[in-house]
């Protein structure tokens, strides 16, 4: 018997990049998927054993999308991996509305849809993983205000994980923190422009970075987390070698 035979995984953004990797890697765990994404160009070639893979192509911000699809599925595993991609520039050269991006895309998406899984409940047992950045951590001042939305996103995990708790819900919801990898449509552009900023070639930025991760590396982490303890509550760097726990702190107000 596969890992995941038997359950419903919803990932939001599964049309490209490491969301596809990790809606592939539920596939191959057995669960049944319903992969949403913008467009249904993205997940046209999204494909899995008869009855398995649901395809839905809507606007992951919206919180009608959110409550409805949460209330006709009731996934044993949602996994929120959509966002956008920042506009590369320097802090002065962005307009608010460029530097807003990512808040209004990725951190709206995470409220919406924490907000509706905890509202519906998710039944007990359920994970909810939420994708934020390793420039939660590190920062990336040519995006804009990305670092500070995936911090928040990291943020709004760890909120909803008290909630969980408090109201004795049994959801575990924890966040992945990946490092910056030049095999996303995200990624690549930020290697060229971060190469050009340190003016070395991006062959030698990506020596640097050490082993990218990969669809297929964050797959295998998200199904880890949907299939042990470690997912119930709690933020993970997410590099080539894998998942580590990060430090956390106890919330003082």
């Amino acid at each position: 018997m596969k890992l995941l035979e038997g359950k419903v995984a919803l990932v939001v953004g599964a049309g490209r990049g490491l969301g596809r990797g990790i809606a592939e890697a539920f596939i191959d765990a057995g669960a049944t998927v319903v992969a949403i994404a913008r467009t249904q160009a993205q997940l046209a070639t999204l494909s899995g054993p008869d009855g398995h893979v649901h395809v839905i192509a809507a606007d992951a911000t919206d919180p009608v999308v959110a409550g409805t699809v949460l209330a006709q599925w009731r996934p044993q595993i949602l996994a929120l991996v959509a966002g956008a991609t920042p506009l590369l520039r320097p802090v002065h050269l962005h307009t608010w509305e460029t530097f807003s991006t990512n808040w209004q895309t990725d951190v709206r998406m995470t409220f919406h849809w924490l907000r509706e899984a905890l509202l519906l409940p998710l039944r007990e047992g359920s994970r909810v993983i939420v994708m934020s950045s390793g420039a939660a951590v590190m920062g990336s001042p040519l995006s804009g205000g990305y670092a500070g939305s995936k911090a928040t996103q990291r943020f709004l995990a760890d909120y909803a994980a008290q909630e969980s708790q408090r109201l004795k819900l049994g959801i575990g919801i924890s966040a992945v923190l990946p490092k910056l990898t030049p095999l996303t449509d995200l990624g690549r552009p930020a290697v060229s422009a971060y190469a050009a900023r340190l003016g070395i070639t991006e062959d030698e930025y990506r020596r640097r970075m050490g082993n990218p991760v990969t669809p297929a590396i964050a797959g295998a982490a998200f199904v880890q987390l949907a299939t042990s303890h470690e997912g119930d509550a709690g933020a993970y760097m997410l590099t080539g070698e894998g998942l580590q726990p990060t430090a956390t702190k106890e919330a003082v107000a």
